[in-house]
C-alpha cells in the first residue's frame, strides 16, 4: 500500500483518458530477493512509456516489448506472467539471488474503478480492490490497516492508502529542511506556524501552509494512521497543546524538538495540567530524531526524517520503551 502506487494509477487514467492503451501489472508473488514487493504496481502506455516498477530493471524492458509487440493472448483480460523461473532467466532479466517474479497483466479497460480509488484515498480512506482473473472484473470494498495482497489463483486482492502525511509545527529553517526530505519521500507536507515572521520564509512548492493555532490545525486535520506530526517551534504556547491533540490521535508518529530535561518538563506539564496518561505520553519521540549526533539543520532533519521511516516501516510493531518512554517524577532528570 504504497503512495507510489497511486500515482501509477492517476498516470494510467490520466493516459487513458487522453486514449491511449493502458496495460497493468501488478506483483502477486516473489521467490528469493526480488527486488520489488508484492502489490507492486506499473503501468504500461501503449506506446510503451511507464509509470512505476516491477523490478526496476530489464523485465519491464521485455514487458515493454511484449506489450507494444500485442503479445497478451486475449487483450481483454488479465494473465499470468512469470520472471526468472531458471537461474539464466533471473541472470538475464538482472534479478538478484535466483530471485522469481509472478505477475498479473491486465489492461485497463474501464477507469471507473480507479477514479474511485484515487477519490477515496484522497479522503484517507483504505481500500480493497478484488479482481478476477476470468473476467477481468473489478470490485472495491473497504479495507482495513495491515491487510496485505492476496492471491488465491482466481482472484488477486490488492490494497490502496492514502498518501503518507506530515504536519510540522513550526516553519524556521529546520522545519523547511523536514519539509523538502520529507516531501522526496512522497509525504504530503502541511506547515503550520501563526507567527508570520517564520511562515513569511516558507516558500517551497507543493509544502501546504495551514492556517490557525496548531492545537485546532491537528483537530481539524482529524490525524489517521498514515500522519505524522512534529512540532520544532521549541515554543511551548504552540507545542504542547499541538501535541496533547496529536498523542491522543491516531496519528502513528509524534515528535518534538527539545532536550531530555525540555522533553522530561514538557511531560511533566501536560500530565499535570492537562490529565494526560503516561500511556499516550509515552509515544511523544522526543529528543526528536535517531541519535546520530547531528549538528546542522539539514543533519538534524535526517535524523527526524529517518526516525519517521523506522516507525512507519515497523507498522504496527510496537516502539522499545527506552526510545520513547521516560518516568515522569517530581525531580530533574540527569
Amino acid at each position: 500500500m504504497e503512495s507510489l502506487d497511486l500515482r501509477v494509477l492517476e498516470d494510467a487514467l490520466a493516459w487513458r483518458e487522453a486514449g491511449s492503451g493502458v496495460t497493468l501489472v501488478t506483483v502477486v508473488e516473489t521467490w528469493g530477493s526480488a527486488p520489488r514487493p508484492p502489490g507492486a504496481l506499473l503501468a504500461v502506455r501503449a506506446d510503451g512509456v511507464v509509470s512505476g516498477s516491477v523490478s526496476g530493471g530489464c523485465v519491464e524492458d521485455d514487458l515493454i516489448a511484449r506489450i507494444k509487440a500485442g503479445e497478451q493472448q486475449d487483450q481483454s483480460r488479465p494473465c499470468m506472467l512469470a520472471y526468472g523461473v531458471t537461474k539464466e532467466e533471473a541472470s538475464r532479466f538482472g534479478l538478484p539471488c535466483g530471485g522469481t517474479l509472478r505477475l498479473v497483466q491486465e489492461p485497463l479497460i474501464d477507469v471507473s474503478w480507479v477514479r474511485e480509488v484515487l477519490r477515496r484515498t484522497a479522503v484517507h480512506e483504505l481500500v480493497a480492490r478484488h479482481l478476477t482473473l476470468a473476467t477481468g472484473a473489478v470490485r472495491l470494498q473497504d479495507a482495513q490497516r495491515g491487510q496485505t495482497l492476496q492471491f488465491d489463483g482466481s482472484t488477486l486482492t490488492t490494497f490502496f492508502g492514502p498518501r503518507w502525511r506530515l504536519l510540522l509545527i513550526g516553519a524556521g529553517q529546520l522545519s523547511q529542511a523536514v519539509a523538502r526530505m520529507a516531501q522526496a519521500l512522497d509525504f504530503e507536507v502541511l506547515v503550520c506556524d501563526p507567527r508570520d515572521e517564520y511562515a513569511a520564509t516558507l516558500r517551497i512548492d507543493g509544502v501546504t501552509r495551514v492556517l490557525g493555532m496548531p492545537d485546532d490545525v491537528v483537530q481539524q486535520l482529524q490525524p489517521d494512521a498514515h500522519t505524522a506530526i512534529v512540532a520544532l517551534t521549541h515554543d511551548p504556547k504552540l507545542d504542547d497543546m499541538a501535541l496533547m491533540e496529536a498523542l491522543n490521535s491516531d496519528a502513528f508518529y509524534v515528535g518534538a524538538l527539545g532536550s531530555r530535561r525540555n522533553q522530561h518538563t514538557r511531560k511533566l506539564r501536560l500530565a499535570e495540567h492537562f490529565g494526560m496518561s503516561e500511556q499516550a505520553l509515552s509515544r511523544l519521540h522526543g529528543p526528536v530524531g535517531l541519535r546520530i549526533g547531528a549538528k546542522t539543520p539539514a543533519e538534524i532533519a535526517v535524523s527526524i526524517v529517518a526516525q519517521i521511516v523506522q516507525v512507519k516501516n515497523q507498522g504496527d510493531a510496537p516502539v522499545a520503551a527506552s526510545e520513547t518512554s521516560q518516568t515522569l517524577s517530581v525531580s530533574s532528570p540527569a
